[in-house]
C-alpha cells in the first residue's frame, strides 16, 4: 500500500515537474491587429503604347556598327552580306516596335500589428477577409504569413503584393475609385507560433 502511494506521488511530481519545464501556449494569440489596408498597383506604367521604339546607348551603337559592316560589303561588291546585315536589322528593329504588354495591376496588402502578449512573436499567419457590406457574405479572403520576430510591446507593419484582387468584383485591368463601396474588412490571425517554440492556433 506504501508503495502504490509512494509510486503515485512520484507520478504527481514527475507530472507537474514536466508540466512546469515545457512552456504553456498563451489563451489568446497576444497579437493584435492595428491597422491594415490595401492598394492597386499599376504595372508596367511607364511604357507608352503610341511611343516608337526608344534607342539606348548600345543600340545605337550596335545600329551604326552594322551600318558601317553594310557599306563595307557593298564597298568591297559583296552585296549577299550586305542584304544579311540589313535582314537582321530589320528583324531587331520589328521586334522593338512590337507594342509592350498592357498595364496591370497588382495589389499591395498593408497590415499592421502589435505584440500585446509576454512572449516574442517568431510567425504568424494572417487572414485578410473582406465580406459584402450588405449581405454579410464572404466575397474574399487572403492568406499571408508573416515571418517576423516581434518582442513584447513591440509593433511591425508588413507588405504583401499579389496579383490577387480582394475579391472578384474587383477588375485586375482597370482602376475603379468605386471598387471599395459595399465591401468590409477584417483581418483575423489565424496562427501565431512563438520563440519558445510554442504555437497558438484559432479554434
Amino acid at each position: 500500500m506504501r508503495r502504490t502511494l509512494a509510486l503515485c506521488c512520484l507520478t504527481l511530481l514527475t507530472g507537474a515537474a514536466a508540466a512546469a519545464q515545457s512552456p504553456a501556449t498563451p489563451a489568446t494569440p497576444g497579437v493584435v491587429v492595428v491597422k491594415h489596408t490595401w492598394s492597386k498597383e499599376r504595372i508596367n506604367w511607364e511604357s507608352d503604347p503610341f511611343g516608337g521604339p526608344v534607342e539606348n546607348f548600345d543600340d545605337v551603337r550596335r545600329r551604326q556598327a552594322d551600318q558601317r559592316r553594310i557599306e563595307r560589303a557593298r564597298a568591297s561588291g559583296n552585296t549577299a552580306e550586305a542584304a544579311k546585315v540589313e535582314r537582321e536589322m530589320r528583324s531587331e528593329q520589328v521586334i522593338k516596335a512590337r507594342p509592350p504588354a498592357p498595364p496591370r495591376y497588382a495589389f499591395l496588402y498593408k497590415i499592421s500589428v502589435r505584440n500585446e502578449g509576454a512572449k516574442a512573436v517568431k510567425e504568424f499567419d494572417l487572414d485578410y477577409v473582406f465580406t459584402d457590406a450588405m449581405t454579410g457574405e464572404q466575397v474574399g479572403r487572403r492568406e499571408f504569413t508573416g515571418v517576423e520576430k516581434i518582442a513584447p510591446g513591440k509593433g511591425k507593419e508588413l507588405s504583401f503584393m499579389t496579383p490577387a484582387a480582394p475579391a472578384q468584383r474587383i477588375s485586375v485591368y482597370a482602376l475603379d475609385k468605386k471598387e471599395r463601396a459595399g465591401l468590409n474588412e477584417q483581418v483575423v490571425i489565424v496562427r501565431v507560433l512563438y520563440e519558445d517554440g510554442t504555437e497558438w492556433k484559432r479554434p
